[in-house]
């Protein structure tokens, strides 16, 4: 422990100072991560990182499954349904089938199981990835909501494919009768249980006398319990945890007050940001390890680079066909859901971009570590360090060629040019605040408008932002006023996000400008 303890903080450290040299060079900071480990790896005296891969997924997945569904937004989920589904189920089954076939067919001794269990493996793209891409190129809502619904599902879509290659490989035979009672059993019962466990916890934030602190801390730990009773009842804890956490990210104002709200979004965000970055280290720190057991397995490096190489094409290759098609049927069977393009070019150049954001890495990795070295019969598990190989050539090259050109890409066909969200947006919200407020003030404190002074400081304080040289006018009468007036914004947001057409992110910056207007309200 004293040797590995070190060793760990220096991980830590490193992530931080990567992502930091990350964001000065404009690229996506796994991609510095990955590399950066696969160069450490090499240095001779470090302690051997291992973890349980019975706890890879329990250690890793549950929060940054939980933290991901609290950040999107459930309302655009239900807008791009249908593709978010086609291409979180459809495209990883096609790109799981397309992996099977193609090593079945040329690595020698790779059986159709031990196929779909690789293919299950590298199907998912990683929306950490993906989002820290995102970050230097702007993109519609809509297409980040798609790309954000898809990481969600995919990765229990993928999982559920090599759970089951995992029991076909073990076997030596898939009943599908059994199976298919089973993926049902899988995907209702993990989301019935997470909604369950998540309408527990929300009774148990509203009922319990907690602050900012203890509310965190059961955050932190809720996620786990929902992914640990899932698994435990056979069903999908992936699921479970998404399930539960877009439950209870959209009663977060029910059961948080702002101060919980304002902490735990940075806990949150730093927490994350350390799980993903100790695991995309890992990837790299992995390699050595690996081509050891290449090499006692008596398979060429060169020749397992090549399978490494195929395979990731395979994939590539695979979600454009699927991104393609998907375009291709949507105008046929549904020509008016058909995204309304001003040029040829962009219709057919989008599926091109949605196919090229398939970047892998941590839900990969975490499927490929679980592959157990041995059965319960004692019996070695076949091609377990090829596997384990070819999903970490798949990771970097993916995250390297794609993740590398991708603004390059967006930024070169101007794709996106003309389609971002109005700007005036916000202000209109800001404006439709205002006159709500105005309103609010008229209807409850009719009998009290001759105090012009304290109302119209009021009025001024909220809509210039700015602190007032001198708060002796904020007594506690007016405090009692103004966090009232906070909370019927809140309610006056909740009703308008019910609009279509509005924008839930935008929503959600003027319900966190609100949290912050109460917290400072609270040390005045």
């Amino acid at each position: 422990m004293h040797s590995i303890l070190p060793f760990l903080l220096a991980m830590v450290a490193a992530i931080v100072l990567l992502q930091m040299l990350a964001t000065k060079l404009r690229v996506a900071y796994p991609i510095l991560l990955v590399v950066a480990g696969l160069l450490v790896s090499f240095i001779p005296g470090l302690p051997v990182v291992k973890i349980n891969p019975d706890l890879i997924f329990f250690i890793f997945l549950p929060p940054l499954l939980f933290e991901a569904a609290w950040s999107i937004s459930f309302k655009e989920m239900k807008k791009w349904w249908r593709i978010i589904t086609s291409f979180a189920f459809l495209v990883v089954f096609f790109s799981a089938l397309s992996v099977a076939l193609f090593t079945n067919y040329f690595i020698p001794g790779f059986s159709l199981a031990l196929g779909f269990l690789l293919g299950g493996i590298v199907s998912p793209p990683d929306a950490v990835s993906t989002g820290a891409i995102m970050k230097f190129v702007k993109i519609p809502k809509s297409t980040s909501a798609i790309l954000e619904g898809e990481s969600l599902l995919n990765d229990a879509s993928s999982l559920i494919i090599f759970r089951f290659a995992l029991v076909a490989v073990g076997t030596g035979q898939f009943i599908w009768q059994e199976a298919t009672l089973t993926f049902l059993w899988m995907v209702i019962g993990g989301i019935a249980i997470g909604l369950l466990l998540a309408w527990l916890f929300v009774q148990a934030h509203k009922k319990l006398p907690t602050d900012a602190p203890s509310d965190i801390a059961l955050t932190l730990i809720e996620p786990y319990f929902m992914y640990w009773i899932a698994e435990q009842c056979h069903s999908s804890g992936v699921l479970a945890v998404v399930a539960g956490g877009l439950f209870m990210s959209a009663k977060r104002l029910i059961f948080l007050n702002s101060s919980s709200r304002i902490k735990g979004y940075s806990v949150w965000e730093s927490f994350v940001f350390i799980l993903n970055g100790i695991v995309f280290l890992i990837i790299g720190l992995e390699l050595p390890e690996i081509t050891a057991g290449l090499r006692a397995d008596g398979i060429p490096l060169n020749t397992a680079i090549g399978y490494g190489v195929l395979v990731t094409g395979v994939l590539i290759l695979a979600r454009i066909i699927s991104s393609y098609a998907a375009l291709v049927t949507t105008m046929i069977f549904r020509p008016s859901v058909t995204p309304r393009s001003t040029s040829t070019k962009r219709m057919l150049m989008m599926p091109l971009l949605l196919g090229w954001t398939g970047m892998r890495g941590v839900v990969s990795l975490a499927a490929a570590l679980a592959i157990p070295v041995v059965f319960e019969n004692g019996l070695v598990f076949p091609h377990r360090n090829l596997i384990l190989f070819i999903t970490f050539v798949v990771i970097l090259l993916t995250l390297l060629v794609q993740g590398l050109t991708l603004p390059y890409l967006i930024n070169r066909t101007q794709l996106f040019n003309g389609l971002y969200e109005a700007p005036e947006i916000s202000h209109q919200i800001k404006q439709q605040l205002r006159q709500h407020i105005s309103k609010f003030l008229q209807d409850k404190y009719e009998n009290e408008l001759h105090d012009r002074k304290t109302i119209e400081k009021i009025l001024h304080h909220w809509e210039e932002k700015t602190k007032a040289a001198n708060d002796d006018w904020m007594n506690e009468k007016a405090k009692i006023l103004f966090v009232e007036m906070l909370e019927s914004q809140r309610q006056f947001l909740a009703e308008l996000n019910k609009d279509p057409k509005i924008n839930e992110e935008v929503i959600r910056q003027q319900l966190y400008q609100i949290d912050l207007e109460e917290e400072r309200l609270k040390i005045i």
